[in-house]
Order: C-alpha cells, then structure tokens, then sequence
C-alpha cells in the first residue's frame, strides 16, 4: 500500500512522507509495536536512500514507454493517459522484501543500539549529576560535545557553556563518558 502511494505519487509534496507514515500505521495496526511505540524503520530505509530508490525504480522505470506525461507549471508531473491499472495490482515482492531488510535491521541493529545508547546515557548522566548539579538536557549537550571532541572538551566549549566546571571535574566527566559511551 505504501510502496502504491509512492508510484502514483498524488501529491506535489510529501509523497515520501506519507509512504513512511503509512509503514509505521500498518505496522502498528498490526501490533508489530506496543501501543504509543513508534518503530524506527523509517530511520532504517532513509540510511538506504540509494536503495530505496533502486526499488521504486524496478517498478517503475519500466512502465514509462507506456505514460504519456508532460510537465506542470508547478515542476509536477502530469500523466495524460489512464494509468490507474499500472498501480491497482502491481507485484511487490521487491518492495516487501526491501521493507522486509529494513524492518529486520531496525530489530537487529537499531533497537538493541538505542536501547544500549540509553542505558549508557542514563549511566553518565546519573554519575555526572553525583557531583555537578545539572539538568538532563544540560547533560545531553555536555555529552554531545564530548562526542564531537573524541571524548575530550574543546577548550571552546570549557571556556563557553561549561565554564563553571572545573579542572577536576572536567577529567572526571571525561572519565565517565569514556567508561559509559566505550571511549
């Protein structure tokens, strides 16, 4: 249904979108998640834009011998003849089995990695705020940093938002993103 929308691409904007949000609505309408759960699969297919678009095209670059088109005003595309039975009943066994790879990497890879990168958060955050008073969202920013910096504060970023923390402290929360994010 959702690989159909995106063939016949109703809409000016957002075909990609709504393919997405349909994936995710049929996997929850099929109890592939707990209630209020969105599974990431969408982050899985955009990681494979290149294959993503591979297997539109299978299906699609073979059909437009058969499509009289011209372009609209807008940059759109028009189709002048019927093509409405190029989409009722389509075989989309490449398309399911893409999908298939995508939701399968999401279980394997992405959950267990989130889930890990969470508990790791909540490891350092907890251990950093045992000797620095600091909000969570303060907490996400210093660990940002320190990903960029290999683990290390750049003096930009100590002499800037954490100005306040000291010396000891600085090795200290080096320390711990080391031990919690494995660097």
């Amino acid at each position: 249904m959702a690989f159909g929308l995106v063939f016949a691409h109703p809409f000016t904007d957002g075909n990609g979108r709504i393919h997405r949000w349909l994936v995710h609505h049929v996997l929850a309408k099929a109890d592939y998640n707990p209630p209020g759960l969105v599974f990431p699969v969408s982050a899985a297919i955009l990681r494979r834009l290149d294959e993503y678009r591979s297997v539109l095209l299978s299906y699609t670059a073979p059909l437009l011998p058969f499509i009289d088109w011209r372009e609209t005003a807008d940059g759109n595309v028009e189709a002048l003849n019927d093509t409405a039975d190029f989409y009722r009943f389509f075989d989309a066994t490449a398309q399911a089995e893409f999908l298939y790879t995508c939701v399968e990497q999401t279980v394997e890879v992405d959950l267990p990695g989130e889930v890990k990168f969470l508990q790791a958060f909540d490891r350092f955050a907890a251990a950093v705020k045992e000797f620095v008073e600091m909000p969570d969202a303060q907490i996400e920013l210093l660990r940002g940093f320190l990903e960029q910096g290999g683990g290390k504060f750049q003096k930009r970023v100590r002499e800037g938002k954490f100005s306040a923390i000291t010396d000891a402290e600085t090795a200290r929360i080096e320390e711990l993103y080391a031990r919690s994010f494995g660097g």
